[in-house]
C-alpha cells in the first residue's frame, strides 16, 4: 500500500510541476489559483514567473520526497488563502455570473488542490514532526480537513454533470455509446464518493473507485483532447491532463495513506 501512497504523492507533484512549467509558458496564473481579473495585478508577469517557479519547485521535492510534508503544509494554506480570499470574494462580488455553479468550477478545483496538499502532509503522519511556528502548528489541524476539502469539489463537480448535462456529454469520447447515460452516471459517482469520503464511509473501496474512474478520465477523455488541441484557450486541454492526473493520486492517497485515520501497522 506504501507504493501506492508513493505514486499518488508523485502524482500530485508532477501536476504541479507541469503547472507550473505551463503558466511560465504563459507568463501567466492558471486562473484556477488566481481570477483572470489578476492580470490587472501591479508586476503581473513577474509575479506570475514567481508563482511558476514556486509550484516547480513545490512539486519537484514532493516527487522526490524532500522536505514534502512541510511543503505540502505551505501549499495548502497558500492555495485555501487564495480560494478563500481571491476566489470567492471575487466570485461573489465581482464577477457578474459568480451565481452560477459552472462559474466556480476553477475556484473549487484550488479547494481540491488545497485539500490534496493537506492531505500528502498528512500522509506522511505524525512522527518525528515538530510544528516550528503557530502558523505551521495551525496547518497541522487544516490535515484532517484536507478530504473534505478534496470531496466538496467533487460533490460540486458531480452536482455540475446533472446541471450542465447537455454540455459535459459532449466530452465524453465518441467511441463510447450512450453518453447521457454516462455522463449522469460519472454526476452520481463523484458525489457519492465525495459524500461518502467526508463521513468516511467505505472509504478505502470509495476513494480507490473514484481514484481509477479520474485515472480512467484521464488516459481516455483528456489526453486524447490535449492531442488534438493543446494549445487551446492557453492550453486548457493540457490543464485537464496535469490536473486529473494529481487528482487521481489524491484519490488513492485517501484510499490508503490518509492520516490521522491510518492504522499503524
Amino acid at each position: 500500500m506504501d507504493t501506492i501512497v508513493q505514486a499518488g504523492r508523485k502524482a500530485f507533484g508532477i501536476c504541479l510541476v507541469a503547472l507550473g512549467i505551463q503558466s511560465l509558458f504563459y507568463a501567466d496564473f492558471d486562473p484556477v489559483f488566481l481570477p483572470s481579473a489578476s492580470s490587472s495585478l501591479p508586476l503581473h508577469v513577474a509575479l506570475a514567473y514567481l508563482w511558476s517557479i514556486m509550484l516547480i519547485v513545490a512539486g519537484f521535492c514532493i516527487v522526490i520526497e524532500k522536505k514534502a510534508k512541510d511543503i505540502s503544509l505551505v501549499l495548502g494554506g497558500i492555495f485555501l488563502t487564495l480560494f478563500l480570499f481571491c476566489q470567492v470574494p471575487y466570485l461573489l462580488f465581482v464577477d457578474p455570473n459568480g451565481k452560477s455553479l459552472g462559474t466556480w468550477t476553477r475556484a473549487l478545483k484550488e479547494l481540491a488542490f488545497a485539500g490534496g496538499a493537506f492531505v500528502i502532509a498528512g500522509s506522511y503522519g505524525r512522527e518525528n514532526f515538530q510544528p516550528k511556528s503557530a502558523v505551521t502548528s495551525l496547518l497541522v489541524k487544516l490535515i484532517p480537513l484536507g478530504r473534505v476539502f478534496f470531496s466538496i469539489t467533487m460533490i460540486a463537480f458531480g452536482i455540475e454533470h446533472f446541471l450542465y448535462g447537455e454540455f459535459v456529454k459532449d466530452l465524453v469520447p465518441a467511441w463510447i455509446p450512450n453518453h447521457l447515460f454516462w455522463t449522469y452516471f460519472a454526476g452520481a459517482a463523484l458525489i457519492g464518493s465525495g459524500v461518502a469520503i467526508i463521513l468516511k464511509i467505505q472509504l478505502k473501496l470509495v476513494a480507490s473507485l473514484l481514484g481509477i474512474m479520474i485515472f480512467l478520465w484521464f488516459i481516455f477523455l483528456h489526453i486524447p483532447r490535449a492531442i488534438a488541441d493543446p494549445y487551446g484557450n492557453r492550453g486548457n486541454e493540457m490543464t485537464s491532463v496535469f490536473q486529473s492526473f494529481g487528482f487521481s493520486g489524491i484519490a488513492f492517497i485517501i484510499a490508503f495513506g490518509l492520516y490521522p485515520d491510518r492504522k499503524k501497522e
